[in-house]
């Protein structure tokens, strides 16, 4: 769509309808598989790939992010193939169970002109629907190739640095050639992924993965090097999407400790940083 600064004015603070969704604990198993769990030792994850094995069935905690799912928000048109995830955050406010059912609420909170490209920042409140009880949030920035330009604000980054030593823990995944096909099952069934012929039109040579399967794979790093593999310990993730990823590339997640939780950074074989400006508060 083309912003103007009326159009913008008309949709920032717009709220979607309530949505109510639910899964199942063959969805959350089915996450976890698609981001890479068990991928390189079998048996090393079964809490997250199995619901009868020797512990108790544990949720990544990113699966929020995907099992919750937003309303249309009135007046917000999005051509896929200008769509690009610019980042994503949540927010566990209690535990994630194998099977839940929620009610989402989702507003548009800003929208950024950044000349070449619109920033579109939206947030959800995510409720147990049984109970009421707030459960989650979740935030995420849209950037839209080609819609910007309208002379609107541009927006500031919330400060962030990375730490001057080397990092206290460093992670290596290396993505499955088909991990787009897998992700792509969790919901996000954008042909960007899939399609050959669609990524080009786009402007990519090939398909490439989903930001938030990358996001997955950092998330389970923290997961295991910070958190002790305990969801439960998770309060507050952050990251930004600065490079794609192609299906099959290797991620390394280097990871500095602070007092509360971690600042980590995700790159790729060829050194480019892939997911950036990346913060866990633990609870």
């Amino acid at each position: 769509m083309a912003f103007t600064t009326e159009s913008v004015a008309s949709i920032v603070g717009q709220k979607g309808e309530p949505v109510e969704s639910s899964w199942t604990s063959k969805d959350a198993l089915l996450y976890a598989l698609a981001v890479g769990a068990s991928q390189d030792a079998p048996f090393d994850e079964l809490e997250f790939t199995t619901e009868n094995g020797p512990k108790p069935q544990l949720v990544v905690p990113s699966f929020i992010c995907v099992a919750a799912k937003g309303g249309k928000i009135p007046g917000l048109e999005i051509d896929l193939r200008k769509l690009l995830h610019g980042g994503q955050s949540f927010e566990l406010f209690g535990e994630l169970k194998p099977d839940g059912r929620v009610r989402t609420v989702g507003t548009v909170d800003s929208i950024y002109d950044k000349g070449s490209a619109a920033v579109v920042n939206t947030s959800s409140e995510i409720y147990d629907a049984d109970t009421g009880e707030l459960l989650a949030k979740t935030g995420g920035a849209m950037f839209l190739r080609g819609e910007g330009g309208w002379g609107g604000e541009r927006g500031e980054d919330e400060p962030w640095a990375q730490p001057e030593r080397e990092p206290d823990e460093t992670v290596v995944y290396t993505t499955r050639t088909d991990q787009a096909l897998l992700y792509r099952l969790t919901g996000d069934r954008n042909p960007l992924h899939s399609n050959p012929e669609f990524a080009k039109l786009a402007g990519f040579e090939r398909p490439i993965l989903h930001g938030m399967c990358t996001y997955g794979f950092t998330v389970r790093a923290l997961l295991h090097a910070v958190a002790g593999g305990d969801p439960n310990r998770f309060g507050r993730f952050s990251a930004r999407f600065s490079k794609t990823v192609t299906p099959g590339d290797t991620l390394t997640v280097s990871i500095w400790k602070t007092e509360g939780g971690a600042l980590f950074q995700t790159a790729k074989q060829t050194g480019d940083v892939v997911i950036d400006r990346g913060v866990l508060t633990l609870r």
